[in-house]
C-alpha cells in the first residue's frame, strides 16, 4: 500500500474533526495529499444514521462543521506555505523545490514558477481564485509569501476559496449518502462548474486590467 493508502485507512477508523482538520493541513501544506479523499467521505459519513458509531467520535458529524474544520485546515496549510516563503526567500524556496525532498513531494522549479507567474498575473485575488484551480491551489500561498501580501488580505481569500471548495466537497459527498458512486458519476460536473467560474473570474481581470491601462 501506498502512503497515500495507509493514510486513507487510518482516516476510515479515526474520522473526526482533529482528523480532518489535520488531514487538510497537510493537503494544503506544500505536502501532496488529495482533499477529495477527507471532506467527501466524512460527508458521506455525516448523512449516515449512525454517524455516531465513528471509532474515536463520541457524537456525529456534521457537515457544516466538517466544512468548517476542513477549511480551518486548509488556511493552516496555507499559512504554514505563507510563513516558510517569507522567512526563506526565493532563492532558498527554488533550491527546495528542485532538492530530492522537493521531488519527493512533488515540487519543482517549474511548478513554484507557475504559481508566482499566476500570482503575478492576476494579483492578490489569485489567492482566492487559486485555491479553486489544480495544481494550483497547495502553492498559491508561496508567491504570496514571496510577495509579503499583506497578511489579513492573504487570510480572507484563503479563507473565501478554501470554504467554497471544501462546501461543494462535503455537498459530492453528502449527496453520494446510499448511492456510493455519485461521487464518480459528478466528480468530472465539479470539474466543469470549477473551470467556468475560474476562467469567469479570470476573464474579468482581464478586461478590468485592459480598460485600465486604456483609461
Amino acid at each position: 500500500m501506498s502512503l497515500v493508502e495507509n493514510i486513507v485507512s487510518w482516516y476510515s477508523t479515526h474520522m473526526n474533526y482533529a482528523s480532518i482538520t489535520a488531514l487538510m493541513t497537510i493537503e494544503s501544506s506544500f505536502i501532496p495529499f488529495p482533499s477529495e479523499v477527507v471532506i467527501p467521505p466524512a460527508a458521506f459519513v455525516a448523512a449516515e444514521a449512525d454517524s455516531a458509531l465513528c471509532v474515536t467520535a463520541n457524537y456525529p458529524l456534521d457537515v457544516a462543521l466538517i466544512v468548517l474544520f476542513g477549511t480551518l485546515g486548509a488556511m493552516l496549510g496555507a499559512i504554514i506555505n505563507y510563513a516558510l516563503s517569507v522567512w526563506l526567500g526565493r532563492p532558498i524556496i527554488y533550491k527546495f523545490a528542485d532538492s530530492r525532498i522537493g521531488h519527493l513531494c512533488l515540487l519543482s522549479k517549474e511548478k513554484v514558477q507557475k504559481a508566482e507567474t499566476y500570482f503575478n498575473d492576476y494579483g492578490k485575488v489569485s489567492t482566492f481564485i487559486g485555491r479553486l484551480v489544480p495544481g494550483i491551489r497547495q502553492l498559491i500561498s508561496i508567491p504570496a509569501g514571496l510577495s509579503r501580501m499583506h497578511f489579513g488580505q492573504f487570510l480572507l481569500y484563503t479563507f473565501l476559496g478554501a470554504f467554497i471548495w471544501n462546501a461543494i466537497l462535503a455537498l459530492l459527498g453528502y449527496l453520494a449518502h446510499g448511492q456510493k458512486d455519485v461521487i464518480e458519476q459528478y466528480s468530472h460536473v465539479l470539474g466543469i462548474i470549477i473551470v467556468v467560474v475560474v476562467a469567469a473570474a479570470i476573464l474579468y481581470l482581464i478586461v478590468r486590467k485592459f480598460l485600465k491601462r486604456h483609461a
